[in-house]
């Protein structure tokens, strides 16, 4: 709820600046302000909204009253979701939120003051060369600009350029659980103590709340934040293969 009024966005650039402010104090939100964030999407409270406004500042509070409200409204109740989960998993959700909800504010100025094709095109096209704030929340931003950066210089020895480069394949890209070396009832898959798998980079057990991936070479499982892969990364993976492993061919 936006105590404070704003000029109304009326052309391309004026509606790029107002998504460019918003985005940024949901950004503050996510990042620099979270434990700030945190505090604040006490779960005890009633449904509380993510504002981003657009000087670039944040603020949590309760849903406009009035019906239809005055602009699209962002995810409602993102505090009860808070101790539900882990923290950078329930950033992660908010962040996608207020991705979509960026996306429908900025639209719904371009159907009020009658933006054609061409218009929300560039208006589109503006808002896509920024990174969304999923992906800055979540690191891949800069991994995709590295692995961009490495795809254009023709970059075969870089792990991370090289695996998403590489397509979508069957057996490519194992996402599901470290296979048990004991039993296999479902029962004793949930529990972390008896999965026998350890994460190749950092040694730690599986833990069944945690994003994993195998090397297609060595068939070494590891943790996709050990080796920076993300589940939405995965997917567009043929093979992949772990560092130690692009490492060697790239000296071969």
């Amino acid at each position: 709820m936006e105590s404070i009024p704003h000029p109304i966005p009326r052309t391309v650039e004026e509606v790029f600046s107002d998504f460019k402010g918003r985005r940024a104090g949901l950004i503050k939100a996510l990042t620099t302000d979270v434990e700030k964030f945190y505090q604040q999407c006490d779960p005890e409270k009633e449904n509380l909204c993510l504002y981003g406004l657009p000087n670039e500042t944040w603020e949590v509070n309760l849903p406009v009253e009035e019906v239809p409200p005055e602009l699209p409204e962002p995810a409602l109740g993102i505090n009860f979701a808070r101790d539900g989960m882990q923290e950078k998993d329930w950033l992660s959700l908010v962040a996608v939120h207020s991705d979509s909800w960026l996306l429908a504010v900025s639209f719904y100025f371009g159907a009020r003051f009658g933006f054609g094709k061409n218009e929300r095109k560039r208006l589109f096209q503006m808002i896509n060369d920024l990174p969304t704030i999923f992906e800055v929340v979540t690191g891949s931003a800069k991994q995709s600009k590295d692995q961009s950066a490495a795809h254009n210089n023709g970059s075969k020895s870089k792990s991370s350029g090289k695996s998403s480069q590489s397509g979508s394949q069957a057996k490519g890209v194992k996402m599901s659980p470290p296979p048990k070396e004991e039993d296999e009832s479902g029962e004793e898959e949930e529990d972390d103590d008896e999965q026998g798998a350890t994460c190749g980079a950092c040694g730690d057990n599986y833990g069944t709340d945690e994003f994993w991936i195998c090397c297609d070479v060595c068939e070494r499982w590891f943790h996709g934040k050990c080796v920076k892969i993300t589940p939405a990364k995965a997917e567009h993976i043929k093979q992949y293969k772990c560092p130690s492993c692009s490492n060697k061919r790239a000296r071969v």
